[in-house]
């Protein structure tokens, strides 16, 4: 009994130390994963407390148990308008770019090491995927925004990325194990079968479960957990027959994250927080699985390999990738900069330790160095560079909670919102009346001090009220920069970004010169609207923060529907020239 109240004390006592420093570590702008890790290090054999843990199987379990709550949350959280901006190029990134990772990664480690063509693979192959969790983690502490298709790429690349990986790695694990029966041939259908099995398990998993929340009566506290087991379930099954279980997992929990189920609030909130535990888990046991004096061992090759896949693989297998897709060479360079390696690397360089290859340890020492230096490396400079190549725009405001009502039968989509009143909100000190709101909105009152004050008692808007609104989902960024807390500093940015002035994008060419000065216009361009001008401009989907110049004025898109129709743009007064 002693023993297990030891064991809970001091699992209890890592998991509330890194939840510490990763608050410490968020303001010091630092990649929250890598303090999961270094704390991991620390309570390792060779760290403060000497825990003595040496267990890759228990390891790998944790770590593929928590890959697959990772990954489903990331499904569910993967919108269809971001498919429809960057669906093809971010399947090119995670199919041909992750093929090239590996190849161009294994042909260094070849040229530079003369080390086997089959274990050169192998370690292209761990490594080969991206962390999004990461990434968006890093954005999110430094309330960083960026361009929809640059983060929309990276999201959805992120995602599907690590099957990818992970079918690889497998295959090439069983390649080296069984060498003598490998055949091309083979390893292809293999692969092949593992998508298509792992994309149909995806998908009936996502029915299944949308089909069977809108048919149970249960509390809401069950559904989070209902979806968890749900998803686990697939993957096994998917496992199981063959095919990809991370996949279908991720394609399970896209299916669900853009049904309408009036749950999904709610499974979102809970999955948030059982993402994070097993991010976190997930760290500390492979920093506490870890050696750090065997990582000195191999320390010349770990940074070749990590140096050879920040600078030259990585860079060079986005810029193939994307070259059917006319990105703007800022965002390759961005994207090229942005291949952060996270936990799946680790985990994966597990499976050839637990089948038993040759020099096993080698490839867990050379991940977990990869990962160290590509979370430092990358991750302490991923919002500076997004800023210095104009990758931000300014976040809009929103509202602090937003509450689905879809069963109130709606034709049009409807939700609750809560704002946070403070003195940066434009609404503070008025009345409701006195907004004149160009869109319609019911005000449901306020909530002062825990007690709610109902219209009729026309509350005056204080700092702390929390104001409640319901409205049409349409109308949220309207209301918005009025009620929200940031509105103000919102507008003010946005005027730096888009100008002080918008124009409608039905307006032609003609008709925007007749009072700004464009420079002259051939008469094969003057009829177009801005809309059209844009469209002939980019030779892809335009989003927002994509900017012209025409003479002394820029234009800015500021406005843009799912379908792609450019409503609002940005007009910018400028002494400069060129696209």
């Amino acid at each position: 009994m002693a023993s297990i109240n030891g064991i809970m004390l001091l699992m209890g006592s890592l998991l509330l130390i890194s939840i510490l420093a990763a608050v410490v570590s968020n303001r010091l702008g630092a990649p929250l994963l890598l303090t999961f890790l270094v704390v991991g290090m620390l309570a390792g054999e060779e760290g403060v407390l000497g825990i003595q843990f040496s267990n890759p199987e228990l390891a790998f379990f944790i770590g593929s148990l928590a890959l697959v709550i990772i990954l489903f949350d990331g499904g569910m959280r993967t919108h269809k308008e971001r498919f429809r901006v960057a669906l093809w190029p971010a399947i090119s990134l995670a199919t041909i770019g992750v093929a090239l990772t590996c190849a161009l990664t294994a042909a260094g480690v070849v040229w530079f090491f003369d080390l086997p063509w089959p274990t050169a693979l192998l370690i292209g192959a761990i490594l080969s995927s991206t962390d999004a969790a990461a990434v968006f983690g890093i954005f999110q502490s430094q309330n960083l925004r960026i361009k929809q298709r640059v983060a929309s790429t990276l999201e959805i690349e992120s995602g599907t990325n690590d099957p990818m990986a992970i079918i690889l790695t497998m295959t090439l694990t069983s390649m080296i194990a069984a060498a003598d029966s490998f055949s091309w041939g083979w390893m292809t259908v293999d692969v092949l079968q593992q998508l298509a099995i792992g994309y149909l398990a995806g998908w009936v998993g996502g029915r299944f479960f949308v089909w069977m929340a809108q048919k149970i009566t249960v509390q809401f506290s069950f559904f989070p957990l209902l979806a968890a087991a749900t998803a686990v379930v697939i993957f096994a099954l998917a496992s199981a027959i063959g095919g990809s279980g991370y996949l279908a997992v991720y394609l399970m929990g896209y299916k669900i994250g853009n049904s309408r189920l009036p749950q999904l609030p709610h499974i979102l909130q809970v999955q948030d927080g059982l993402a994070w535990l097993s991010q976190i888990m997930m760290f500390l046991i492979l920093g506490l699985l870890v050696t750090p004096s065997h990582l000195i061992q191999h320390w010349a090759l770990s940074l070749s390999v990590a140096v050879m896949m920040i600078f030259v693989a990585r860079p060079l297998a986005v810029l193939i990738s994307l070259a059917p897709f006319s990105f703007p060479w800022k965002e390759q360079v961005f994207v090229g900069w942005v291949g952060l390696r996270g936990a799946v690397p680790i985990i994966l360089a597990l499976y050839p330790w637990l089948t038993g290859l040759p020099n096993q340890e080698l490839y867990f020492d050379i991940a977990f160095m990869v990962v160290m230096v590509s979370l430092i490396v990358q991750g302490w400079s991923l919002a500076p560079m997004a800023r210095w190549l104009g990758l931000e725009i300014p976040a809009p405001a929103e509202p602090d909670r937003r509450m689905p009502l879809d069963r109130v039968g709606s034709k049009d989509p409807m939700e609750l919102w809560a704002y946070q009143v403070t003195e940066r909100s434009p609404a503070c000190d008025h009345y409701w009346p006195e907004l004149r709101l160009d869109v319609p909105a019911e005000f449901l009152g306020v909530i002062r001090n825990g007690e709610w004050l109902m219209p009729n008692q026309q509350p005056q808007f204080c700092e702390g009220d929390t104001a409640l609104v319901v409205a049409k989902v349409e109308h949220v960024d309207a209301i918005s920069k009025v009620l929200a807390a940031g509105g103000k500093t919102t507008e003010l940015q946005s005027s730096e970004f888009f100008g002080d002035f918008s124009l409608r994008g039905d307006l032609t060419l003609s008709e925007v010169a007749s009072f700004y000065t464009l420079g002259e216009l051939d008469d094969s361009i003057k009829a177009l609207t801005l809309n059209d001008y844009f469209t002939q401009k980019f030779h892809r989907r335009v989003v927002v923060g994509d900017h012209l110049q025409l003479g002394t004025v820029r234009l800015t898109a500021r406005e843009v529907t799912d379908d792609g129709f450019i409503q609002q743009v940005g007009i910018k007064l400028t002494s400069g020239s060129g696209k």
